[in-house]
């Protein structure tokens, strides 16, 4: 099994609350373990496979482990734990780092727009939350589909409104904890595109700081689509040895039945 939202999760997972500006950081820790961010991908997935709602399935895997590493924000536990959930207005990085998922498996954009649209407004129903996802979702899409670095800044820029001019050398003085998706994408992105392979996709976002388990969440599950080939069996192993073991069987049967082993299995 390969994911690279999941091993981007687990690799950022022990600088969350204690940040690294260190390319060189260790990238297998005793600290390190899958978070929130991949329990929900996990919950996209297993949406898709059945055909239900993704906000029920997010609730089925969100209250089946209600205490993950790091945490559920204050307000998805709310909702989590409502009787009548309704969706919050958050603008928050949560629906970009769980809609991997929905980037890989649509065969048009319109249908992903529209899916990564639906997965988001469940909960997070503010436009820059929606946009976040929309953004992800398309830059998985147009890089497993072969489009180019340059084509991916372009597209995002225009249709997005995302500034993605800035460098990480230009990000990295000023950047702090953020948890809303318009300071997570767009720095997310320019970690790929900057990025010269996978496992340095992850390095650029760990070490950029901030909510570095998401950012590298989002950074990994585009960059797995950019570099199929290019995570190591060690770190995924890693990864997903902090897995329960009916998530890893979640993960096994999406990849098998949208044969994304094509783009990379350890």
């Amino acid at each position: 099994m390969m994911i690279g939202a999941i091993v981007g999760d687990y690799a950022g997972s022990a600088y969350e609350f204690h940040s690294t500006h260190d390319y060189c950081f260790p990238i297998i820790t005793p600290d390190s373990g899958i978070t929130d961010d991949s329990i929900m991908t996990v919950a996209i997935m297993d949406a898709i496979l059945q055909g239900k709602p993704y906000g029920e399935r997010l609730r089925y895997w969100g209250n089946k482990y209600p205490t993950p590493k790091g945490g559920y924000g204050g307000s998805f536990a709310a909702w989590l734990r409502s009787e009548k959930p309704q969706p919050y207005n958050s603008f928050g990085n949560g629906s970009a780092m769980r809609v991997s998922p929905i980037g890989w498996v649509f065969e048009m954009l319109k249908e992903t727009l529209r899916e990564a649209q639906k997965s988001a407004q469940c909960t997070h129903n503010h436009s820059d939350g929606i946009k976040g996802a929309m953004a992800t979702a398309a830059a998985i899409y147009y890089v497993r589909n072969g489009k180019s670095k340059e084509f991916l800044r372009q597209y995002v820029e225009k249709e997005f409104g995302y500034n993605l001019s800035r460098t990480l050398s230009d990000i990295r003085p000023s950047y702090g904890f953020n948890e809303s998706c318009q300071g997570t994408v767009p720095e997310a992105i320019i970690c790929y595109l900057e990025s010269s392979g996978f496992e340095d996709a992850i390095r650029l976002a760990v070490s950029l700081g901030g909510d570095s388990d998401t950012l590298a969440c989002i950074t990994g599950a585009i960059a797995e689509a950019g570099y199929a080939d290019g995570i190591s069996a060690q770190l995924v192993e890693a990864a997903f040895s902090t897995m329960p073991e009916e998530l890893k069987n979640i993960v096994e049967q999406f990849y098998s039945k949208f044969n994304l082993y094509s783009y990379g299995k350890a």
